[in-house]
This record gives structure tokens, sequence and C-alpha cells, in this order.
């Protein structure tokens, strides 16, 4: 019998922002959402809360920040303490994945590379992107 689709929503954890995404695993692709403001490393968890009650989503997705030669990076542990913290919160998995080169691919998408200031929908592109990851990985890892 075929697994049931899966919901997830992807996050893109930053100390300002958090890029957020909504992925089906039907189609193994992601939808961006609106970033959620994150002060001094502290997420609106009321805004997370709201989007999670929306999506219901059976599991999370959150970007690990590694260095280019697999090293875990000044942000991986801040990346994971967000992500022990959704599971606590909403008792759903929260799984990790591997986010290099996810905001350069965004912008590179976006035709951002260039332009003056940030692009607001760079974050929740990464975000997608690293749903669409997972999926292609054959979803929850061990």
């Amino acid at each position: 019998m075929p697994a049931m689709p899966e919901t997830v929503l992807g996050f893109d954890y930053g100390t300002k922002k958090i890029g957020i995404a909504c992925g089906q695993s039907l189609t193994g692709t992601g939808n961006p959402l609106p970033a959620v403001a994150s002060r001094d490393g502290v997420p609106d968890w009321d805004s997370i809360g709201k989007l999670i009650a929306e999506w219901q989503p059976s599991a999370f997705v959150i970007g690990l920040p590694l260095n280019m030669d697999d090293s875990e990076s000044e942000s991986s542990e801040r990346a994971r303490r967000f992500a022990r913290q959704l599971n606590g919160r909403f008792g759903k998995p929260a799984w990790m994945v591997d986010e290099r080169l996810s905001t350069r691919e965004a912008r590179d998408q976006l035709g951002s590379r260039n332009k003056r200031g940030p692009d607001p929908r760079v974050d929740s592109l990464a975000a997608v992107l690293m749903i669409e990851s997972y999926f292609r990985d054959g979803g929850s890892p061990p």
C-alpha cells in the first residue's frame, strides 16, 4: 500500500528572519510562505504556531548550515536548537537537511544576486529548495 501524502514545513533558520516553505510529498515540491521574524535568534513562535495550525504538517525540515568541507558552522548548533524547539513545542519530527549553497541558488533563481539590498523572497525560496532536496533524498532520514 502506498504511503499517505506527507505535508512538511521547511525552515531556513536565521537570527533575524526565518524563511518558510510548505511542501507536499505527492509532488515532491514546495511553495514559499512569508518569512517570519526572529529577534536576536528568538523566533516569532506565535507566527510559526499559526502556520503549523494552518498547514498541519506531519514533519519539519530544517536547513543545517555546514561548511564546504562538511564541518559544522557556527550557525549549525543554532539551527539544531531551533529544530529541537520545533519538535518539543509541536510534537512533530524535525529533520535536518544540508543547506549548503541553497541561499546562493535561491538568489540565482530570483535574479537577485546583484541587486541592492536583500530580497525578502530569498530565505523562503531557500526553504523550498531544502524541502525538495528532502523529498528527492527519500524523505524522513534516519
